[in-house]
């Protein structure tokens, strides 16, 4: 069993909670406000049965807290305008941050670095009408809807020039694929000039016939900050477009008006790079492979030719004139030395029962009868050196005739009588028929003592 220090337990408690909330989004009603000397807000969200305690960082609110001065939107990087949120107790609102975790009083909580007031309920109804009339007249059709091209080489981006998104596009951008061109059409992403701006921008784009895809982005906010995205002007303008259209307006929660007429709608203007180009990782990988499967088809094809070549080859060997006649000299010197080890082991076992006889005779009879016989053994021994002498030469006879078949057989003996082998100096065949060449055609002629070259020239 593991014992904990409070130290250690509350470390481990913070590992897991920041890992596994790096940035959420909560709603709730405001209690407990206080605004300290440090500028910093503190006070807890809570929803009727439970609460969290919520830290406001001073260098993540608005610049000024009465006056309509510009101040920079913290998630878009965005200069905004206008009165900022005056926070009050009891007030319904939309904050967005990454749980911490503090360790010296052992508690969660919710930093902030947006928090929008949840009063919008006219602008709400305005999004649901004009969202119900657009989808009336077709504009959300997934059939109308273009496929996006894989890994695309030109990308028209409609954005503002300075700010988070167009920055976070181009970051990623930069790190996937295999090299594209971007071509930014800035305008305007809020405000009441954005619709137009942002529907000239998407016409242009569309007009100069230059990009694959064209990719609408604009970094989180306010639905009055991303209202510019709700307005029919817009939608007109991606429902005409002639290429491909991917929207990544706002964060996972934002939902508009454009997210439902492009072609495509990704949940940030990070995704919509992640979702156009794979990591440069994958596509190294994705290269490996085939080169392995390259290099394997190929010892494959290599291995398979080089087996039918050698059947090939020894088919060839087999039938050659020279293995041929290589093989009958074969045939001839064994069934040669068959004969003349069956000729020593006859004459072997007919002197061997020559001699047996003679001793026969020598033990059954005497001297004279000895002397009596030895005529017929005379005899008989002279009939058998004729037989012999007849037997060796039939196989002589046999052997001279099975050389003169094997020197019949040789393919370059008719040259001696003033033959020749006609070849195919092309095709490397033997000419066997006059309409097997053609005029101008080179021939290789073999004579006795070499080999001579000609050229075909048949009688019109």
């Amino acid at each position: 069993m593991k014992i904990f220090s409070v130290s250690d337990i509350t470390r481990a408690v913070k590992d897991v909670l920041e890992t596994e909330f790096p940035f959420v989004w909560i709603k709730g009603q405001v209690t407990n406000l206080s605004r300290p000397a440090s500028g910093h807000i503190y006070f807890t969200l809570t929803d009727g049965d439970a609460g969290i305690n919520v830290v406001w960082f001073k260098g993540n609110q608005a610049q000024s807290s009465g006056s309509e001065e510009s101040r920079v939107n913290p998630l878009t990087g965005e200069v905004e305008t206008g009165n900022p949120l005056v926070l009050e107790d009891g007030m319904e609102v939309l904050c967005a941050g990454h749980i911490n975790v503090y360790p010296p009083r052992g508690v969660y909580q919710l930093i902030v670095e947006l928090v929008q007031e949840q009063g919008v309920g006219d602008l709400r109804l305005a999004f649901e009408a004009m969202k119900k009339n657009l989808a009336e007249r077709g504009y959300f059709d997934e059939d109308r809807k273009m496929e996006l091209p894989r890994s695309p080489g030109r990308v028209a981006v409609v954005t503002a020039k300075t700010g988070a998104a167009i920055h976070d596009f181009l970051r990623i951008a930069d790190e996937r694929g295999t090299g594209t061109e971007i071509r930014i059409y800035p305008s305007l992403v809020q405000g009441d000039r954005a619709p137009e701006q942002i529907a000239s921008a998407i016409d242009l784009a569309c007009d100069d016939g230059w990009a694959d895809v064209l990719v609408l982005i604009r970094g989180g906010g306010s639905l009055e900050d991303l209202w510019a995205f709700n307005t029919e002007k817009v939608a007109e303008a991606l429902y005409r477009a002639t290429i491909p259209v991917v929207c990544g307006v706002g964060h996972e929660v934002d939902v508009s008006i454009a997210d439902y007429v492009a072609d495509k709608r990704v949940a940030t203007p990070s995704h919509a790079a992640q979702l156009l180009w794979p990591r440069r990782q994958v596509l190294m990988q994705s290269v490996d492979e085939m080169e392995f499967r390259l290099v394997k088809e190929f010892k494959n094809f290599i291995e398979t030719r080089s087996s039918r070549f050698e059947s090939l080859k020894k088919g060839l060997m087999w039938l050659s004139p020279v293995q041929r006649m290589e093989r009958l000299g074969a045939a001839f010197d064994t069934e040669l030395m068959r004969l003349q080890s069956a000729f020593k082991i006859g004459m072997a076992r007919k002197e061997s029962e020559l001699e047996r006889l003679r001793e026969r005779l020598s033990l059954s009879f005497g001297p004279g009868s000895i002397d009596a016989l030895s005529s017929s053994v005379e005899l008989f021994e002279n009939r058998l050196l004729m037989a012999m002498d007849h037997r060796m030469l039939k196989s002589e006879n046999s052997l001279n005739s099975l050389s003169e078949s094997l020197r019949l057989l040789d393919p370059e003996k008719p040259l001696e009588r003033g033959y020749s082998l006609v070849r195919i100096e092309k095709s490397g065949k033997f000419l066997r028929d006059p309409d097997e060449v053609d005029n101008g055609e080179m021939l290789a002629i073999r004579v006795r003592s070499g080999e001579v070259r000609a050229r075909v020239k048949k009688n019109e």
